[in-house]
C-alpha cells in the first residue's frame, strides 16, 4: 500500500502520512528497492487507532499513547489511557458540583447595592458573618474586593457583593471554600447565573462526547494490539 492510498482512506495527504511514520505513530515500514515505503493493513488499523485516540486525548497524548504501543511500552500506553479517564472523571465531578450548587441557591434576590461601595465591616454585617470570613473567602478566591488607591482600604462593589451572597448560602448549604471558589469561578466566567444554566447544558455535552471518543479510540487500539500480536507471534497484551 502506498502512502496516497493510506492517506486517500483518511482524507489526509501522504505528506502527513510520511510525518506520523517518522513520529512513530505508525509501526516500522519496510521500503521497497527503490526506496519507497510499504504500508500494511497494520499501519492502516495504526493510522484508524490514532485517528480515533485523538478525538479523545488530543494529537500530543494520542501520539505518545501509539509510540509507547508501537515500542512494546503497553504499560506507559495503558497509563495515559487510564489517566485520561480520572481526569475526565474528575471534570465531571466538577461540573456536577457546580450544578448542585447553582440548584441550591436562593431564588430570592439580595437587594442591590446602590451609591459608594461597602467597607469590609458593613459588608460583613450586611451578611452576618465576621470581617475575617470576608478576608478568608477574598484569599481563597471567592472575592475580589477593590482597593481605595488612599487608603489601601478594601472596597466591595456590586459584583462582589453578590458573590459574597451566594458565598454565605452556598457554606450555609455546607460546601467547602474551595467548592465555594469554584462556583463563584464558574459564575464569573459564564456571565451569570443564567448564562451558568446554559453552560452547564453544553459542558454536559462536552463530556459525553468525550466520553464516547475514549471508546472510539480503546475499540480501534484494541483491535491494533490484536493485530499486533498477531504479527509477533504473541497474544496481545
Amino acid at each position: 500500500m502506498r502512502p496516497i492510498d493510506l492517506a486517500r482512506e483518511h482524507g489526509l495527504s501522504a505528506q502527513a502520512i510520511r510525518n506520523y511514520d517518522d513520529a512513530g505513530i505508525l509501526p516500522p515500514t519496510e521500503r521497497s528497492e527503490t526506496g519507497y515505503r510499504r504500508y500494511t493493513p497494520l499501519h492502516a488499523q495504526a493510522l484508524r487507532a490514532f485517528l480515533a485516540l485523538r478525538g479523545g486525548h488530543g494529537h500530543q497524548q494520542a501520539m505518545e499513547i501509539m509510540r509507547a504501543t508501537n515500542q512494546g511500552d503497553t504499560e506507559s500506553a495503558y497509563r495515559l489511557i487510564d489517566a485520561a479517564h480520572v481526569a475526565l472523571l474528575a471534570e465531571r465531578d466538577t461540573r456536577t458540583e457546580v450544578a448542585t450548587a447553582l440548584g441550591s441557591l436562593s431564588v430570592t434576590t439580595p437587594p442591590p447595592v446602590h451609591g459608594r461601595p461597602l467597607t469590609v465591616g458593613e459588608l460583613a454585617r450586611r451578611l452576618g458573618v465576621h470581617p475575617a470570613t470576608l478576608r478568608t473567602w477574598e484569599a481563597e478566591g471567592i472575592l475580589r474586593p477593590e482597593r481605595d488607591r488612599a487608603t489601601g482600604y478594601r472596597e466591595y462593589g456590586p459584583d462582589c457583593v453578590r458573590d459574597a451572597e451566594i458565598a454565605r448560602q452556598l457554606r450555609r448549604g455546607g460546601y467547602l471554600l474551595h467548592q465555594v471558589a469554584q462556583f463563584i469561578e464558574s459564575l464569573r466566567e459564564a456571565g451569570g447565573a443564567d448564562a451558568l444554566s446554559a453552560f452547564l447544558g453544553s459542558w454536559q455535552d462536552r463530556l459525553t462526547t468525550r466520553s464516547r471518543n475514549l471508546l472510539t479510540g480503546a475499540a480501534q487500539l484494541d483491535t491494533y494490539l490484536t493485530m499486533l500480536g498477531r504479527t509477533q507471534g504473541c497474544p496481545a497484551t
